[in-house]
């Protein structure tokens, strides 16, 4: 990455934190590219979507009551 001072004259110190607020720019926004991070199983919003009432008949009682 090349930085190119167009007009004035900063200070070593100016231009340090010039580079540094750059560069901490450019790494957030190296990761955000890669996307959100996966949801764990307990934090999906689909876990609260309310599921449909097992069907009567051998084993409904026990299916009740399992996870989606």
């Amino acid at each position: 990455m090349v930085i190119k001072v167009e007009r004035g004259s900063p200070t070593p110190e100016e231009l340090a934190a010039v580079v540094a607020l750059v560069q901490a720019r450019a790494a957030a926004a190296g990761k955000s590219a890669d996307g959100p991070a996966p949801l764990d199983g307990w934090a999906d919003p689909a876990r609260n979507v309310p599921r449909g009432v097992p069907t009567p008949g051998p084993g409904a009682w026990r299916a009740s009551a399992w996870p989606a």
